[in-house]
């Protein structure tokens, strides 16, 4: 009786070893799902990232009011019936 009991001690410990600190732990696997979870909200940054991207891609290949943005704001151009003004502050020091 007392070899089985020792045995299913030893046994006992074997295993909470294992759980603890041997391959596939319980620490191991929190660590994982925590990387899981940073990839997945990588990814989803990644995909809203694509679809904005996809959307600009589709203005620019059907409309011309986004190429006519970016020329206004990137290279500054205007219409030819347009005046352009340009407001310049002064600086509060006397």
């Amino acid at each position: 009786m007392r070899i089985l009991l020792v045995l299913c001690i030893l046994l006992l410990g074997a295993l909470q070893y294992r759980l603890w600190w041997g391959n596939n732990s319980l620490k191991e696997v929190v660590r994982l799902n925590e990387q899981i979870q940073r990839q997945q909200q990588g990814n989803t940054e990644l995909q809203q990232r694509n679809e904005l991207l996809r959307h600009e891609i589709e203005d620019l290949r059907d409309g011309l009011d986004a190429v006519e943005e970016r020329a206004r704001h990137e290279l500054g151009m205007i219409r030819p019936d347009e005046q352009f003004y340009r407001v310049i502050r002064r600086s509060s020091q006397p």
